[in-house]
């Protein structure tokens, strides 16, 4: 159903600025919104959509469906959408259909489509992030934002990437979610021999993600000897958060741990002297994040605790950070260059 505020909008091309499609697409939900960008300043979002993946039978087909909504003629489009972009092919596990760029941008009667991953998407975003949707996890409150940030979040799968101050290219995307999962406590290596034998590579995403909760949680109720009772990560978090469910609450404890583990990993391969934690479980699982344990695993660096403990670490309350590092996206690389 159209907003009430939608009528006809004609992009607005050239160096003065432009009106495009903005989108952030993971394997549940994709976010869509128009974007009014200028380079320099913050882009304007507007008119903000959710659709459920599994409802559509493509990426095209979303994307039309938001156009007829807001009664757009041909536009510009940039989507931030979890993957690895090989020619014109995306390469990603959890995403209910192939994407195409070619195909997308036809089908979805596009003027012109980009394709940019997620996480380098909401890196993008940061310098934009408001400091009271922000929760602090470790290190002291600092004026402004501290370069190079990690900006690191488990959704549906589980993303990361580098935002630089400054520069030709300011963000460095990665695929942090499909490197291999390290042990670092002795029920880690347990879980982690159980998950080796079901799969030859065992990633980050295994365990840091959505559907790594439901890895993760039946390993531990087969460790600690009891029959597992939920089968979605929303139940397993709501028994947690209600606190009647030791294995629930264990589950938790142990994921903010090892998330923080390897926050601290890539924080010292990357020398970040800040840390953004993003994405959608992150806020689903923000008072078991606050409780320590995130923190200490963070900080257990050995001879690096000392740096780490100046590092400050964020956990992000904001929901759509990927449309609007879409539009930003847009507005340092095309509205910059016009």
């Amino acid at each position: 159903m159209p907003f009430p505020d939608a009528h006809p909008v004609h992009p607005r091309p050239g160096s003065q600025g432009d009106t495009l499609i903005v989108a952030d697409v993971g394997g549940t939900y994709a976010r869509l919104a128009l974007a009014d960008v200028v380079p320099g300043q913050a882009p304007r979002i507007r008119n903000l959509r959710r659709f459920a993946c599994a409802e559509f039978p493509s990426l095209a087909a979303i994307l039309a469906a938001f156009r007829a909504s807001q009664h757009l003629a041909p536009a510009t489009a940039v989507v931030a959408i979890a993957g690895l972009l090989e020619g014109d092919h995306l390469v990603n596990t959890n995403l209910p259909w192939p994407v195409s760029v070619a195909d997308t941008r036809r089908d979805a009667g596009l003027a012109t489509l980009e394709l940019i991953n997620d996480f380098e998407a909401v890196a993008y975003a940061i310098p934009h992030v408001a400091a009271d949707t922000l929760a602090a996890l470790n290190g002291e409150p600092t004026d402004g934002n501290r370069w190079p940030a990690l900006v690191l979040g488990p959704g549906t799968g589980l993303g990361g990437a580098l935002r630089f101050e400054a520069g030709a290219r300011a963000v460095l995307a990665s695929e942090a979610g499909h490197a291999a999962l390290g042990a670092g406590t002795a029920l880690e290596l347990q879980v982690l021999q159980q998950m080796l034998a079901r799969w030859d590579h065992v990633d980050n995403e295994r365990i840091l993600s959505g559907s790594g909760l439901m890895n993760l949680y039946p390993c531990l109720c087969g460790i600690r000897g009891v029959e597992p009772q939920w089968t979605t990560p929303e139940a397993l978090i709501a028994a947690a958060h209600a606190g009647d469910d030791a294995l629930a609450v264990e589950t938790m404890e142990v994921f903010c741990g090892w998330l923080g583990s390897l926050a601290g990993d890539l924080a010292v391969t990357f020398g970040a002297r800040s840390v953004y934690l993003a994405g959608g479980i992150s806020s689903h699982v923000a008072r078991f994040l606050d409780d320590g344990h995130f923190r200490t695993r963070f900080l257990a660096k050995g001879v690096m605790r000392r740096v780490l403990e100046q590092v400050p670490v964020w956990r992000v309350e904001h929901g759509e950070l990927g449309v609007v590092g879409a539009a930003v996206w847009h507005a340092e690389h095309r509205c910059a260059a016009a």
